[in-house]
């Protein structure tokens, strides 16, 4: 079974940055597509970017947010600049079987960007 565990969230102002990381228990990025979803309060869970070869991003996000790995550390990572007050959000990292339908999620990582 395939653990992923986020890092890197916390409390930051408006315009301020956070890096988010994503570490896998294993070698994954082959077999595995990995990205980020995120749930606002009374929100559904929404995604906001993935590994895929087109790069899918959140549309309220691009330009803002951007999405990489490091295969040597086994780890994604998301660096969100200019936050705004509406990205609050717990952040989740995902891990989707390419072949099947296995998910794997994070436990999460709250991001709080304050006005």
């Amino acid at each position: 079974q395939v653990h992923v565990v986020e890092s890197g969230g916390g409390l930051v102002q408006a315009g301020g940055s956070l890096r988010l990381s994503c570490a896998a228990s294993e070698s994954i990025f082959r077999t595995y597509l990995m990205g980020w979803y995120r749930q606002a309060p009374g929100k559904q869970r929404e995604l906001v970017a993935d590994m895929s070869t087109s790069g899918n991003y959140l549309d309220s996000v691009k330009g803002r947010f951007t999405i990489s790995k490091d295969n040597a550390k086994n780890t994604v990572y998301l660096q969100m600049n200019n936050l705004k007050p509406e990205d609050t959000a717990v952040y989740y990292c995902f891990a989707q079987f390419r072949l099947g339908p296995q998910v794997y999620w994070g436990q999460g990582t709250q991001v709080t960007v304050s006005s």
